[in-house]
């Protein structure tokens, strides 16, 4: 077995308290005798959803001797409310002890720098090992066996139930409902995301007409009775009268017809997509990641492929899906669909020739159109470049960049929205989730006006007369608004993330992306180089060079002189497979990480950057 550093953990410690432990105080010596997975995450991050619902088979299976605990270490300010922690932790059934840390004590000493990160530790409180990003729970299960043969025999291993206390059920018609539909029928159909399945309303909002799927995690077609979702998420029309659904962790589109009552898959295998598989073919055949919401739009489904931040279509004609804006890289850039930057794109909604998109991680409502279009308004820019798409920007900035600010579009602030809705005199209803307020955009006058506050974490809205109807994800139910003749101003506030920016000396910048090939595995050389970097800035002025496309972890940037602060963008991905002589199939692997990360220039800086995609820095 390899040997490991022997760093001792640091404690576990929040000023927000433990959940899911029946109110008790969990300390690292508590733990003592177990496997424990420290699982670095916040709440609005699409990949560390996905590490948690990684996470789950591991802990099925070790149930006796790992304990993962959830370290929620928000980005954004209402991230870092506890009552938001709460309902996030039983919003994805996270069934293991989450230590709430608003002010990111315990990030702090665990020197993570990106979310999510996977931290293990053995049963006698040594650090061991220590993962960015989302795929790398088999090379972690592996060394949990390890772990667990090597402390059977010293006799530091205890076996048993670990802390996890659950929660008291609420008894609700909905559950951190996400999405909702207007039916042909006048009724509202609303993705009751935590119970897995759709619930159809009377023209109320309120008296419950039917339920389809049966309540329980999977992917299963069928009568709406039996029929199975995971996480469901975004709702629309299609031209036949079924109703396309987003089903966001079965990273699958579905389709109800409220006629037969049949659930059927449109799209997708069960599967998440990774770097380096199709982006386009038989709808079935292809892999899709966390599809947050649809829209018809031009003929086609268009899908918020919300976990590799992009924007999908699928043709039913052709039976296909396909990409059709975005690179996979996380952030804020316009231009050519095909070279444009998306962050999380959770909303859509359709307007004529434009579809409008809420961007959730930049905090923008951003728009996409058919090349030719004049643009009009918000800062975006590019020409076409020939893809047949072109997007813009109307509202927000970046990554960093938040809050709840009333005026010119240029200046104007949201929080995290997860819904769009085109109103009827063109303009756009924005669901400013972590602002728990509905914001209203004016293409013609370029400006951000809040239509209504005190929603909690509105995730989308459906206009129904002179109404609009917002989901009130987090108070489980419908609210019903006269859309106002004026929009009402509130006192602007301005925010930028809680985590801390590196500092780091003026000249050239050692980035050093730390990976070691798991236990048992080597890197993937079969089809070329194993690994990949790229490197961008916010502003692109930062970097005077460095930036752009490579397969080297390593690499010297240059800061440009006159540019004290900015925010450095890596993607960084490895391809290992099993290493063992005596398998004939050897399995594979990526392991990939998005960071952005904050830089301030100093003369006392430092003048190497390392990040850590697998392994410990300096083994």
């Amino acid at each position: 077995m390899t040997k490991r550093a022997r760093v001792r953990a640091p404690e576990l410690v929040g000023k927000g308290g433990w959940l899911n432990t029946g109110g008790k105080e969990l300390t690292l010596a508590d733990l003592r005798g177990k496997c424990v997975i420290v699982d670095f995450w916040t709440f609005c991050c699409i990949n560390c959803l996905h590490v948690i619902d990684e996470l789950r088979e591991l802990e099925e299976r070790h149930r006796d001797t790992v304990v993962v605990v959830g370290v929620h270490s928000p980005k954004f300010v209402h991230e870092a409310e506890h009552r938001a922690v709460v309902d996030a932790v039983e919003r994805y059934e996270v069934h293991h002890p989450v230590l709430d840390d608003p002010e990111l004590a315990t990030w702090k000493q665990y020197a993570v720098r990106a979310w999510p990160t996977l931290v293990v530790i053995d049963p006698e409180g040594y650090v061991v090992a220590q993962h960015a990003g989302e795929g790398h729970v088999h090379a972690i299960e592996k060394l949990v066996a390890e772990l667990e043969a090597e402390h059977e025999a010293k006799g530091t291993l205890r076996r048993g139930d670990g802390p996890y206390v659950p929660p008291e059920p609420e008894p609700t018609d909905l559950r951190f409902p996400g999405k909702a539909l207007v039916l042909p029928s006048g009724n509202l159909l609303v993705t009751d995301t935590t119970r897995h399945r759709l619930v159809e309303l009377e023209p109320d909002g309120e008296t419950v007409v039917r339920r389809i799927g049966d309540g329980e995690r999977g992917l299963a077609d069928g009568p709406g009775e039996r029929a199975r979702f995971n996480e469901p998420q975004g709702l629309a029309l299609l031209p036949d009268g079924r109703v396309a659904v987003a089903d966001t962790v079965n990273h699958a589109l579905r389709a109800w017809d409220p006629d037969g009552g049949e659930v059927t898959t449109l799209a997708g295998t069960g599967r998440q997509w990774w770097q380096g598989s199709p982006v386009s073919g038989p709808a079935r055949e292809v892999d899709l990641s966390s599809p947050w919401d649809v829209a018809w739009w031009e003929g086609r489904l268009w899908i918020a492929m919300a976990g590799v931040h992009q924007l999908w279509a699928y043709d039913p004609a052709a039976d296909t899906v396909s990409v059709a804006a975005g690179t996979t890289n996380e952030g804020l850039v316009d231009g050519p669909a095909d070279q444009a930057w998306f962050a999380q794109p959770s909303g859509l909604a359709a307007a004529g020739d434009r579809l409008w998109v809420a961007d959730s991680e930049t905090s923008a409502l951003r728009w996409i159109e058919r090349d030719g279009g004049d643009g009009g308004d918000g800062d975006g820019g590019g020409d076409g470049g020939g893809t047949g798409f072109t997007v813009r920007t109307a509202v927000g900035t970046g990554l960093f960049d938040f809050g709840h600010r009333d005026g010119a579009a240029g200046q104007a602030l949201l929080q995290h929205p997860l819904g769009v809705t085109a109103l009827p005199d063109g303009s756009v209803a924005v669901c400013d989730t972590y602002n728990h307020a509905l914001r209203r955009y004016d293409p013609a006058a370029g400006e951000v006006t809040t239509l209504a506050t005190d929603l909690r974490e509105p995730s989308d809205a459906v206009l129904v007369e002179d109404d609009i109807v917002v989901v009130e994800s987090a108070r489980h139910r419908l609210t019903r608004l006269r859309l106002p003749e004026e929009a009402v101003r509130v006192e602007s506030v301005a925010h930028r993330t809680r985590r801390e920016a590196t500092e780091v000396a003026p000249g050239t910048l050692r980035l050093d992306v730390v990976f070691q090939a798991p236990p048992g595995q080597k890197l993937d050389t079969r089809y070329g180089p194993a690994t990949r970097l790229l490197v961008g800035s916010t502003p692109p002025e930062l970097l005077a060079d460095g930036a752009g496309r490579g397969t080297d972890l390593s690499r010297e940037l240059v800061l440009a002189d006159g540019v004290t602060e900015g925010v450095l963008h890596v993607s960084a991905m490895a391809a290992s497979c099993d290493d063992d002589p005596a398998t004939e199939y050897p399995a594979c692997h990526v392991h990939q990480q998005d960071w952005g990360v904050p830089v301030r220039v100093t003369a006392g800086g430092a003048s190497r950057l390392p990040l850590v995609l697998a392994g410990l820095d300096g083994e």
